[in-house]
């Protein structure tokens, strides 16, 4: 059932039968447990692309027993309440691409996937300039067999974020990853069966990548894996993963990267010989008075000490004192 009227809610009296709901392009920017006041048990898809949606409410579909795939496509939410769905619901594709307000709001959709759908098979997150994946965003969708995460701002897919799930298709294209950590690599290894897309990523290929370069040489799983491409350094900028040498690959701390490191070291060092100098000048100028004390002591003592290297000197070069000093001693 197809309905485009330029709506700013679900219609009322809708037909018991219905099993396919069509409200896309609209104005719907709320779902409430009065959008669907009679239970629709034959009802399997809704469909509300390209609506203004915002506000998801608890028990929004609580008369939709039957509900099977929800597309949500290019909304807007600044909220999704878990309760929106009965206790026992049978989602199995939700489809949520574009539909977040902004990055910010993601913790509302991983709740949602901690406390609301156990039984869902495909997820489309893509377009939603996601940052990061909580370790647990998937650990109550077990069944999960397909992920769109195409087209956001992924840094890093740690270990332990597809620990519980089987997947059947992986698609990371178009995102911020630089490499996939070790332990990542051995868990998507073990995704039996898996196709994973990769492409358009900024990987940084330096030495940290060489484990990553290794697997894909030996991994099939990877659809796209002839066009991975490093981003930097500049040098290798647009080479080919798979072309890579080991010789290739700098080090964090390798030749420009070491200078750095030792320029750094040194403007440290200078600094701490300056703090010291002014430390000792400081100690000077407040014992200044005991210092010239001082100074004029050392000065005194080796006044009498040359006096009397210059009266000896007199006594013998005379003979009349050196024989004046014999008598006398006498």
């Amino acid at each position: 059932m197809c309905i485009n009227k330029d709506l700013i809610a679900v219609p009322k009296n809708l037909p018991k039968s219905v099993k396919v709901l069509l409200l896309n392009d609209n104005n719907i920017s709320r779902l409430s447990a009065d959008s669907f006041p009679e239970l629709l048990n034959q009802l399997t898809d809704l469909h509300l692309t390209g609506n203004k949606l915002e506000q998801i409410e608890p028990s929004a579909f609580a008369n939709l027993p039957g509900l099977r795939l929800l597309n949500l496509a290019n909304n807007r939410l600044l909220a999704f309440s878990p309760e929106a769905f009965p206790v026992d619901n049978d989602l199995r594709e939700l489809n949520m691409s574009g539909s977040l307000y902004n990055r910010s709001y993601s913790n509302e959709l991983f709740n949602l996937l901690r406390e609301a759908t156990p039984r869902l098979s495909a997820l489309d997150l893509s377009n939603n300039d996601l940052l990061y994946l909580p370790e647990d965003a998937f650990s109550n969708v077990g069944n999960l067999s397909r992920l769109d995460l195409r087209n956001n701002s992924l840094v890093v897919v740690t270990d332990g974020t597809l620990r519980n799930v089987r997947l059947l298709t992986l698609d990371l294209r178009e995102n911020s990853l630089k490499e996939l950590p070790n332990g990542t690599l051995a868990e998507l290894g073990l995704q039996a069966g898996m196709r994973l897309w990769l492409a358009g990523n900024p990987w940084d290929c330096d030495c940290n990548v060489e484990d990553m370069v290794l697997w894909l040489r030996r991994a099939e799983l990877v659809v796209d894996r002839r066009e991975l491409a490093c981003a930097s350094p500049e040098r290798l900028r647009r080479t080919r993963l798979l072309q890579l040498n080991a010789t290739q690959l700098p080090c964090a701390y390798a030749d420009g990267d070491m200078k750095g490191v030792l320029e750094t070291s040194y403007v440290f060092l200078g600094m701490v010989l300056a703090l010291i100098g002014v430390i000792f000048l400081f100690v000077l100028y407040l014992n200044r008075r005991g210092i010239k004390r001082w100074m004029y002591n050392i000065r005194d003592a080796c006044r009498d000490h040359m006096e009397g290297y210059h009266y000896r000197y007199e006594i013998n070069s005379d003979p009349r004192l050196a024989n004046l000093g014999l008598n006398s001693d006498v």
